[in-house]
């Protein structure tokens, strides 16, 4: 029970929870998916025995008494060149992708709640954002902090976001120096009504309609892209209206809200292909001021091997990151720490738990020297991905990709 409930103090995820009951109940429902589990997680108590009698096969499936529940989001692929062709106006609605933390706001009779892409709830750390869901529904959109230019709520970057993540309270000061605000871009319920199975032009429809009826003026729409072929999309990709965006969404109009990653609905094409999703796997001391702080890590992506995906060494990076954010690696690092190798420290960095490090660097070159086989050419910690589980950090083949013939 403490296992499932995140009782013990070991690293396991409430998503492996999940996942080992999904197979566990496997047997007895047939089709039975891990997100059918997380939508039903936020309506049962402990002990969960009708939870448990149903998945042995005993009862019939239990409904969730849960206000403003979770629901498991939907993912894109990233575009590839292949798939280019696919894109035109017809058929793809283009949105810009936002440097932000997904989030899903949920009002339902009074009870707010605001959850991260895997479910956490984080209204404790955003008040003011649970305040501003003065609607009934729930929207899928991204979080940003920003402040009000006119009619427009114009953006702030990701590192002023970063100001109020991870944070147990927040003061007021704090509120109102960085305010928050959602960029909506999807409408999962409306009213009473789960909208997920419409497709993607309705439910744009029913986010607009919802977006106007908010009074708080902390809900915005993510505005459509409008293009003609793709290179339109092109440009506009490489010349984005400001910083904050990283690419481009590309959604198939007649799409429906499916939970998980599915080939072809949705793409994302990010402006940057020099960037990559890395996990922290070595530590060592710095020098100088930073001599007391762990401040030279070491990163890697996934890799098949004999016996499954692993981490595999890519590259190195000591800067990037703020003086704040080095006090949280330094904090994650000592608290996560499995092995010393004299000053090097090998901290947790497996599917389910470990820091997730957005990588940038200029060049990629093939290497013998190293197990990856690559070796980045000025590689920097661009922002720590707090919100992102190591399991969907990158794969080597994305890497590789870069490398030329």
């Amino acid at each position: 029970m403490k296992l499932v409930t995140g009782g013990l103090r070991i690293g396991v995820s409430a998503r492996l929870a999940k996942q080992a009951l999904a197979d566990f109940g496997a047997e007895k429902v047939d089709g039975l998916q891990v997100n059918e589990i997380e939508e039903l997680w936020h309506g049962v108590k402990p002990p969960y025995l009708p939870l448990f009698a149903w998945l042995e096969g005993r009862a019939e499936k239990p409904v969730s008494s849960a206000r403003a529940p979770f629901r498991p989001v939907m993912l894109a692929q990233p575009l590839e060149e292949g798939d280019l062709s696919r894109i035109t106006p017809d058929v793809y609605a283009a949105e810009w992708k936002w440097d932000g933390i997904r989030v899903q706001g949920v009002s339902d009779h009074g009870v707010r709640r605001l959850y991260t892409r895997t479910g956490e709830d984080i209204g404790d750390t955003f008040p003011d954002m649970l305040d501003a869901l003065d609607f009934d529904g729930a929207i899928d959109g991204e979080l940003l902090v920003g402040r009000r230019a006119g009619e427009a709520i114009e953006p702030g970057s990701f590192s002023e976001l970063q100001q109020r993540l991870n944070r147990k309270t927040v003061s007021g000061k704090l509120i109102a120096s960085h305010p928050a605000f959602i960029r909506a871009y999807d409408c999962l319920v409306d009213g009473s009504e789960d909208v997920r199975s419409l497709p993607f032009r309705e439910r744009r429809a029913r986010l607009e309609r919802l977006v106007a009826g908010s009074l708080a003026g902390r809900i915005d729409l993510s505005p459509l892209v409008a293009y003609d072929t793709t290179d339109d999309l092109m440009e506009k990709r490489s010349l984005p209206p400001v910083p904050i965006i990283e690419g481009l969404m590309l959604k198939r109009w007649d799409s429906v809200y499916e939970p998980g990653r599915p080939k072809g609905p949705w793409f994302k094409w990010k402006r940057d292909p020099y960037t990559v999703d890395a996990v922290l796997m070595y530590a060592q001391r710095g020098h100088g001021k930073r001599s007391s702080f762990y401040s030279d890590y070491t990163f890697g992506v996934w890799k098949a091997g004999e016996g499954g995906d692993e981490l595999v060494p890519v590259g190195k990076a000591y800067f990037g990151f703020t003086d704040d954010e080095l006090v949280e690696i330094d904090r994650f690092v000592r608290r996560n720490t499995l092995n010393r190798f004299g000053p090097v420290r090998e901290v947790t960095h497996n599917a389910e738990v470990g820091l997730v490090l957005e990588v940038a660097f200029e060049g990629l070159n093939r290497s013998a020297r190293h197990k990856s086989g690559v070796a980045m050419r000025f590689p920097r910690v661009s922002r720590l991905r707090w919100d992102k589980p190591p399991r969907e950090a990158d794969r080597i083949e994305t890497l590789e990709a870069l490398l030329e013939p």
